[in-house]
C-alpha cells in the first residue's frame, strides 16, 4: 500500500500541530473536527506510527509527530509559495494585510501607497491599526509595523518608508517676544517647554546633535501632551516651545504661527521603517504590499 498522504491530510495536520487542537484546526481548515479526527487516523495508520498523544483536553504532538512536523512544514511553506508566486505575477492575489502604525505613516500609506496597492491588487484587504504605543506585531496578530527606524526591533527586518524626518525647535512670534530666544540646548531649560509623554508613560528626551556633540535634554514646562499636533497648537498659541517633527510644524511654520530654532542643532534623521518578522517565506499579500511601498515614491 501506498503510505504517501496527501498535500490536504498534511496541510491538516501541520494545522492541528500548530493550534494544539482538533476544533481551532477545524474552523481554520472550515471543515467538521470529525472529519479531521478521521483524516489523522487514517494518517496515523498509513505512516503506522502514532502523531498525537490525545486527551479530552489537550492534543499534543509525539516525539515522532515533532520530528514528521520538521520535515513536513517546509515542504507545504514551499507549496504554498510556488502558487502564490503564480497568483503575485497574475495579480490575482487575496488576503488580508494587517499593519500596526502610528498616525502620521497611516496617513502617509492612505495618501501615496494605498492607492497604488488597490489599483493593483483589488482582492487584497488592509487592515491599519493606528496606535502610538510600541506594540509586538507578532504577539498581536499583525504581519508588519511601521515606527521610526530606531525603535525597530534588532530582530525584524526593516525597510525604510517615506522621507527623512527632521525634529525642530519651534516657538510662537508671541512667546518669542516674550522671552529671550535660546541660543543652545542647554538654554532651554530656562524656558516654558511642551513637553511629549510617549504611550510608556515617560517624558520624551529632546535630542540633539552639532559637529558630533551630542545632547539629550530632559526640559521642564507646565503643559504635558500625548499627542503631536496638540502640542503643535499649543505652541501656536504661545504657551511654549515645543519640539517636533517636520511634517507636523511645516504648516505652522508656513503660515507664520511658529519659528524654528536651533536648526544647526536638528539634523534630519532616518525617518521611518516598515518592519516584518524574520522568517524564510513571507506571506504572498505581504510581499506584495512591501513590493508597492518600495516602489512609490514619498515626497518630502
Amino acid at each position: 500500500m501506498n503510505k504517501k498522504p496527501d498535500l490536504n491530510v498534511l496541510a491538516a495536520f501541520a494545522a492541528i500541530a500548530t493550534h494544539g487542537s482538533f476544533r481551532k484546526a477545524a474552523d481554520e481548515l472550515g471543515m467538521p473536527p470529525s472529519t479531521l479526527s478521521h483524516m489523522m487516523r487514517g494518517l496515523e495508520t498509513r505512516l503506522d506510527v502514532r502523531l498525537f498523544n490525545r486527551t479530552t483536553r489537550s492534543v499534543a504532538l509525539t516525539d515522532a509527530g515533532a520530528r514528521f512536523l520538521a520535515r513536513v512544514r517546509p515542504l507545504l511553506r514551499d507549496f504554498d509559495a510556488a502558487f502564490e508566486e503564480i497568483e503575485l505575477q497574475q495579480n490575482r492575489l487575496s488576503g488580508v494585510v494587517r499593519i500596526n502604525s502610528n498616525e502620521p505613516a497611516a496617513r502617509m500609506l492612505l495618501r501615496h501607497v494605498v492607492p497604488v496597492f488597490r489599483k493593483r491588487f483589488p482582492d487584497i484587504e488592509l487592515d491599519i491599526v493606528t496606535e502610538g504605543a510600541l506594540v509586538d506585531i507578532v504577539a498581536e496578530g499583525f504581519d508588519a509595523g511601521i515606527r521610526l527606524c530606531e525603535d525597530v526591533p534588532q530582530d525584524m527586518i526593516a525597510i525604510r518608508f517615506g522621507p527623512q524626518i527632521r525634529f525642530m525647535v519651534v516657538a510662537s512670534p508671541d512667546y518669542l517676544a516674550r522671552h529671550p530666544v535660546p541660543r543652545t540646548p542647554e538654554e532651554l531649560r530656562r524656558h516654558a517647554c511642551i513637553r511629549h509623554r510617549l504611550p510608556s508613560g515617560k517624558l520624551y528626551r529632546w535630542e540633539f546633535e552639532k559637529d558630533g556633540q551630542e545632547s539629550a535634554i530632559e526640559v521642564s514646562g507646565h503643559i504635558t501632551l500625548d499627542h503631536l499636533e496638540l502640542m503643535a497648537e499649543a505652541a501656536s498659541d504661545g504657551m511654549g516651545i515645543a519640539y517636533l517633527p517636520d511634517h507636523i510644524a511645516a504648516p505652522y511654520i508656513d503660515k507664520g504661527e511658529l519659528a524654528p530654532l536651533l536648526l544647526d542643532w536638528c539634523p534630519p534623521g532616518p525617518g521611518l521603517c516598515i518592519y516584518y518578522p524574520d522568517h524564510r517565506h513571507v506571506p504572498a499579500p505581504l510581499r506584495a504590499f512591501l513590493d508597492v511601498v518600495r516602489e512609490v515614491r514619498i515626497p518630502s
